[in-house]
């Protein structure tokens, strides 16, 4: 296995978690700054108010996309697994 497979295996994972922690992270990101921004204007300074509505649009997130995640995760986990003759192999 050469430098330039662990590299493009390594960027290919990389890529693969990136396209799908996205969707969660904006998710978080979008309900946190709402969440934010209705702090700022009722200034009610409640640590613990983000904390549910983040959970909430997280597992909304999960319930929606977890079917298009799991099918992106088995076919990157079944390419790998079908490639490992041909790294090894050389």
């Amino acid at each position: 296995m050469t430098q330039d497979t662990v590299i493009s295996l390594a960027l290919e994972a990389m890529s693969i978690t990136m396209k799908l922690g996205l969707p969660l992270l904006l998710a978080g990101l979008v309900v946190g700054l709402a969440v934010s921004v209705f702090q700022a204007v009722t200034q009610i300074q409640e640590q613990t108010l983000a904390f549910i509505p983040k959970l909430m649009a997280m597992a909304l997130v999960i319930v929606v996309g977890g079917p298009w995640m799991l099918r992106e995760i088995i076919s990157y986990t079944r390419e790998l697994y079908a490639a490992i003759p041909n790294l090894v192999g050389g």
